[in-house]
Order: structure tokens, then C-alpha cells, then sequence
């Protein structure tokens, strides 16, 4: 059974970590190379990985999947994505714990998790297909990031 079959049909949520990376005022989003929701954009994340804290989960998906490093400055609120078949039953559920971050270097890059990479504001964020509560976890990552004194 591969990876991705093994996340169909779970009998237990999957954890994952998310990082909103703010510069100038944009954050940068990911469209997904992966199912479930291929080709939506999303922040770049993944699973946890056993010993790691959540923090260092959402750095090191920053890391892998667009090539960036940022400083996390705060955690934000956990987003599940639960995803039904039509039966009602759950083919997809994950809790996503998202950090607000300032960009610290590099310059994004598409890998094998991401089909391409944007900086966005959030008034374009709206006319874009993406994640459940995405709209939402990228305000609170702004006011975060505001709090802070750099946006």
C-alpha cells in the first residue's frame, strides 16, 4: 500500500503543520501537486513528523517544498479539512495547525508538492480555488504579523 492510499479512508486524523510566509505585505500560497485537492492553492505544509514539534514541521515543508526559510512568530488556529465520499464516509481527514511567519531568504521554487507557487494579498486571495478556511487562518496571519510590528 503506497503513502497516498494509506491517507484514503484513515482511521484517525492525520496531523499536519502549515506556514502563512508574509514579505512586503504578501503572503506566499502553493497550488497543490497532490490529492486530495490538486491544483488548489493552499499555504505549503505536510504531515507531522514523529519527534518534531509543529513549528519545525511547517519550516522544514517550507523548506522542502518551495525553498524558503522564514522565522515563525506565532501559531494560529487548527483548520480540519474533513473530505466525504458520497456515502458520507470519511475518504480524507486532516488537522492542520498553521503558523504565521516572516520571510527570512530564498526565493520560491515549484518541487514535487507544489504545481506553482505566488506572493498574494488578500484581496487576490479571494478570487482563488482554495483550502477549506484558507481566507481566514491568512487574516490571522496578518494581524500576527501586524502585532509584531512588520507586515
Amino acid at each position: 500500500m503506497s503513502e497516498a492510499e494509506s491517507r484514503t479512508f484513515p482511521s484517525r486524523p492525520f496531523v499536519g503543520a502549515s506556514i502563512a510566509v508574509i514579505r512586503d505585505g504578501l503572503v506566499l500560497l502553493a497550488a497543490r501537486a497532490n490529492e486530495p485537492m490538486r491544483g488548489v492553492w493552499t499555504l505549503p505544509g505536510g504531515l507531522v513528523e514523529v519527534g518534531e514539534t509543529l513549528a519545525e514541521a511547517a519550516l522544514r515543508e517550507l523548506s522542502e517544498e518551495v525553498g524558503l526559510t522564514a522565522e515563525v512568530v506565532g501559531v494560529l488556529s487548527p483548520t480540519e479539512i474533513i473530505v466525504r465520499d458520497e456515502a458520507g464516509r470519511a475518504r480524507h481527514h486532516y488537522v492542520v495547525h498553521p503558523h504565521a511567519a516572516l520571510w527570512r531568504g530564498g526565493e520560491p521554487v515549484t518541487g514535487p508538492e507544489a504545481l506553482g507557487v505566488r506572493w498574494a494579498n488578500l484581496s487576490e486571495i479571494g478570487t482563488l480555488e482554495t483550502t477549506p478556511g484558507l481566507i481566514g487562518t491568512l487574516r490571522e496571519a496578518f494581524a500576527r504579523v501586524a502585532g509584531r510590528g512588520t507586515a
